[in-house]
């Protein structure tokens, strides 16, 4: 028996012990839908009609429910009118299968591609998927990824911003790959860190701008029409 302020707690009568658990259950269940984050839900949507045939495609890390970051980043460009989808990492082959039907189809001209975390381990993988289905990528950026990789296939541009004090690596070229890498340690941007570096304000501005230089240096083109929708919006500040 324990007492708190005036009422006696019986911690050892296993009824007492199952409706704290599904109240702590309960409760769970009411957090994560008042944030909006179902577990492996999409979130789509372009705030006004596209104005290029890009489409940036952004994986998150573990859980789906970390990586947060990358929503913001995917607002901020579809306010631009650039097509942005964030999706779990799980996701990225079937992803790079709809990536490629939507460019041989003549939907979808620039292929860009944002990781973070296990997102950005994923990256190679699905550069690698998209090469070997003949669809280039133009653009690739990956926020600290946690394990060692190696690029094969084709992309125009590769950008791997990682913490080098932290548990970031390196990316490596194979005799395979073709286009540009750049591996950028950011260890010295102020409040940066690994679940913080797809939120960092300095990191988003860097990972637009890349993004805007590919979209916006190519000329316009109107794609075939294309719906897009809204599953599951996250906050804009989350862990």
């Amino acid at each position: 028996m324990k007492s708190h302020g005036g009422f006696t707690e019986s911690t050892g009568d296993p009824s007492f012990l199952t409706q704290r658990w599904l109240r702590w259950l309960a409760a769970m269940a009411l957090t994560l839908f008042l944030l909006g984050l179902p577990i492996g839900a999409r979130a789509e949507s372009a705030t006004s009609a596209p104005r290029s045939g890009a489409h940036v495609y952004l994986l998150r890390g573990v859980l789906n429910i970390f990586s947060l970051g990358l929503d913001q980043i995917a607002a901020k460009l579809q306010a631009q009118g650039i097509i942005a989808s964030v999706d779990n990492y799980l996701a990225w082959s079937a992803l790079a299968d709809e990536a490629a039907a939507e460019y041989k189809s003549g939907q979808l001209r620039t292929i860009i591609l944002v990781g973070h975390s296990s997102g950005a381990t994923a990256l190679p993988d699905m550069v690698a998927r998209l090469s070997e289905l003949g669809v280039p990528v133009a653009l690739a950026i990956g926020l600290d990824s946690l394990f060692h990789t190696s690029l094969s296939g084709r992309v125009g541009r590769y950008i791997n911003f990682y913490i080098a004090n932290g548990a970031g690596t390196p990316v490596e070229r194979t005799k395979q790959f073709h286009g540009d890498l750049e591996n950028v340690d950011v260890e010295n941007i102020p409040g940066i860190g690994h679940v913080t570096i797809d939120k960092n304000q300095i990191m988003q501005q860097r990972v637009i701008s890349a993004i805007d230089a590919v979209v916006f240096s190519q000329p316009t083109a109107t794609p075939a029409k294309r719906t897009s929708r809204t599953t599951g919006a996250a906050p804009a500040a989350a862990k």
